[in-house]
């Protein structure tokens, strides 16, 4: 597990770059396809059934194939992308890490067990459970120790078929970091690929209104959204590269005020799953602050140059409240997917030279 317990200074900056200045050299450490000229870390941000978009991102900078990996970090839905992406890799490179996705995210879908009235039936059921006052209410009154004794999640059967755990560990590949809440220091708990079992990536996926905790050593551990969605700070600690791409599905903003007790839950959600990430950006923005002021100097106490890039469903998620991050078909997550390799192209084609040479996040503007 990766200490998160670092004095409040010792943190990257974001600086706004040199626009004269040359990418570094190609690293060789980390996932590096045939046709890789620049090298980024992923920072990949959980949502439930959004994280079909951020497959589709995935899918479209694997495609293109310019961008190396030294190190992905995520949570919930990101954890599983994470995982995934690692383990198609490690099989087959760019292109296994490409089929390997598809086949999660169709295992994860409900046409992969169910007929199409049965699919329709359950998701009924779910958006009625979302959406209704009894569902609210016995959320209230009962747990998933109640409502779920058996314990039965079928991400569970589809993250086991779908990946090799113990040739992801014993792989001399990349850092895949992943984060989940301790339940009983409140605490968060990032663990790297070497320690990763399925235990592990069900815990950083736990939603505790839907699933009972996952012990981990004999402690219970929640969604790791809840404190790091996803965790930055691995990223700025045990890697070389200076870029971190962040692929980000949950809305900061939203123009209109919540009025229903769905609308209000769905944008507590969003709230919620967003807040460490935007305390995090805080903190590089003020160390790059330091920095800028000559207060703190480059190279001094492992500080280092930090660009940061994200890509986000700005326009093409807005129509996805939260309560479709429970929307299991594969169409839908088709959708999600072409919106996100729509999104992975365009930031491609308008920040691939900026890789290495300067940030294109407006951090500032993220959290004021």
């Amino acid at each position: 597990m990766i200490d998160p317990i670092a004095p409040a200074l010792d943190g990257p900056t974001l600086t706004r770059g040199n626009p004269g200045a040359m990418p570094a050299p190609l690293g060789r450490s980390g996932f590096v396809g045939p046709r890789a000229e620049r090298t980024v870390s992923l920072a990949l941000q959980g949502g439930g059934a959004h994280g079909a978009f951020t497959w589709g991102v995935l899918d479209a900078l694997l495609e293109d194939g310019r961008l190396a990996f030294e190190a992905l970090t995520g949570a919930s839905a990101g954890a599983m992308n994470a995982v995934v992406l690692a383990d198609g890799w490690i099989k087959g490179g760019p292109d296994g890490a490409r089929s390997q996705l598809e086949a999660f995210w169709r295992e994860v879908s409900l046409d992969s067990d169910l007929s199409e009235p049965q699919q329709a039936l359950v998701s009924v059921v779910l958006q009625f459970w979302k959406h209704t006052p009894f569902g609210a209410f016995l959320n209230a009154v009962a747990s998933p120790y109640d409502t779920n004794p058996l314990n039965i999640n079928p991400l569970r059967r589809a993250l086991v078929q779908t990946v090799d755990f113990e040739a992801l560990r014993r792989a001399d590949a990349a850092h895949v970091y992943i984060s989940a809440t301790n339940v009983w220091t409140g605490k968060i708990a990032v663990f790297d690929r070497p320690d990763l079992t399925p235990d592990h990536v069900m815990a950083s996926a736990c939603l505790p209104t839907v699933f009972q905790a996952v012990e981990i050593d004999g402690v219970p551990h929640w969604d790791g959204g809840y404190l790091g969605n996803p965790p930055l700070y691995p990223l700025y600690r045990e890697t070389e590269t200076p870029d971190i791409l962040l692929i980000q599905v949950n809305p900061v903003e939203r123009r209109t005020t919540p009025r229903t007790p769905s609308e209000i839950r769905d944008r507590l959600n969003e709230i919620t799953f967003n807040g460490n990430l935007l305390r995090e950006l805080r903190a590089i923005d003020y160390v790059d602050g330091l920095i800028a002021d000559g207060i703190l100097a480059l190279g001094a106490n492992r500080y280092k140059q930090i660009y940061l890039h994200r890509i986000d469903g700005t326009g093409l998620l807005d129509e996805y409240g939260a309560s479709t991050k429970l929307k299991a078909h594969w169409p839908f997550f088709l959708r999600l997917r072409d919106a996100g390799r729509e999104a992975g192209k365009a930031w491609l084609d308008a920040h691939f030279a900026d890789v290495g040479v300067r940030g294109t996040l407006d951090l500032r503007a993220m959290y004021e």
